[in-house]
């Protein structure tokens, strides 16, 4: 082997590597974003669900409420 053969090869394993660590850079920083965006959807999602079970329990209340009123009525 010669020097001009083992230059091009490290040459080329090194241009490799660098574009393997870049992609590999841009692809984490978009499943962190991804990830974001699905937290905030999760977030919103968990929000929605505990003001449901306040509104349930609430609409529990005052069917009782009315129960015991027209009890009282009759």
């Amino acid at each position: 082997m010669d020097w001009a053969t083992i230059v091009t090869a490290v040459i080329t394993a090194g241009f490799a590597f660098l574009g393997v660590y870049t992609s590999n850079r841009r692809q984490t920083a978009l499943v962190a974003y991804r990830l974001e965006k699905l937290e905030i959807k999760v977030d919103k999602h968990n929000n929605v669900v505990e003001r449901m079970y306040r509104l349930e329990s609430r609409v529990e209340s005052l069917q009782n409420e009315v129960s015991e009123l027209r009890k009282k009525e009759a």
